[in-house]
C-alpha cells in the first residue's frame, strides 16, 4: 500500500524534528545567531508588519533577528492560537508582557493590537528545494495565509529552519502555499524568483 501525502508528511515531520532535536543546545544557539546575521538580507520597507515567533522546543531562536528587524523599521507581531482552527497576529511592542498564547509558546496579551502581516517568518518541520514546507500538522499557518488571501493580501513567506530539516521532496497538497524563501544558518535562499 502506497502512503498518501498526509502519511508521508507525518513520516518526514518525525524524521526532521528528530534531527533538529538532536542538535546540541549550544549548536542551535550558534546556528540561530548565524540566521540573525543572514536575515539582514531580508528586504522590507520601514513600517512593514512582520510576523515572527517565539521559539518552542528545539526551534531556531529568531528573537535576535526580529529585534534587528525592528531596528530597521519593522512593526513586529507574534502568532496567538485562539482555538484549534485559528491564529491571529498580535503586535509585539517594547515592554509588552508576554503571556501563554497556546501551542507551547508565548506572545502579547489580549490588549495588543491584531495586525495583518505582510512578511511572515514561518516556523516549520521540513522544507525542500522547491519551497514546499511541512508545518507541525495543525494547519494554523495554512489557514492564516488563506484568510489573508481571501482579503486580497499575499504576505511574503520566509521559512525558518536549520539546514538539517531540508528533505529531497515534500509531498505538496493543493492547500499548501509554497515559501518565497528559506532562512537557514547557511543564508537566505529564494525559491523560483518568488522572494
Amino acid at each position: 500500500m502506497v502512503a498518501g501525502p498526509s502519511e508521508e508528511k507525518r513520516r518526514i515531520r518525525a524524521e526532521t524534528l528528530a534531527r533538529r532535536d538532536a542538535l546540541p543546545v549550544d549548536i542551535r544557539i550558534e546556528k540561530s545567531l548565524a540566521m540573525a546575521d543572514h536575515g539582514a538580507a531580508i528586504a522590507f520597507d520601514p513600517g512593514t508588519v512582520v510576523s515572527g515567533f517565539w521559539p518552542i522546543r528545539s526551534e531556531a531562536d529568531i528573537r535576535p533577528l526580529m529585534f534587528a528587524m525592528r531596528e530597521r523599521g519593522a512593526r513586529l507581531c507574534l502568532p496567538v492560537v485562539l482555538d484549534r482552527e485559528t491564529i491571529v497576529f498580535r503586535e509585539l511592542v517594547r515592554g509588552a508582557e508576554m503571556v501563554d498564547t497556546g501551542f507551547g509558546t508565548a506572545g502579547p496579551g489580549e490588549e495588543a493590537e491584531i495586525l495583518d502581516p505582510r512578511l511572515m517568518l514561518v516556523p516549520l518541520s521540513a522544507f525542500d528545494a522547491r519551497g514546499n514546507r511541512i508545518g507541525y500538522g495543525a494547519g494554523h499557518y495554512d489557514r492564516a495565509i488563506a484568510r489573508l488571501a481571501d482579503r486580497g493580501m499575499k504576505p511574503r513567506l520566509v521559512g525558518v529552519a536549520f539546514r538539517c530539516q531540508e528533505v529531497e521532496s515534500v509531498p505538496a497538497e493543493p492547500h499548501d502555499v509554497p515559501l518565497d524563501a528559506i532562512l537557514t544558518e547557511d543564508g537566505l535562499r529564494s525559491f523560483a524568483g518568488r522572494a
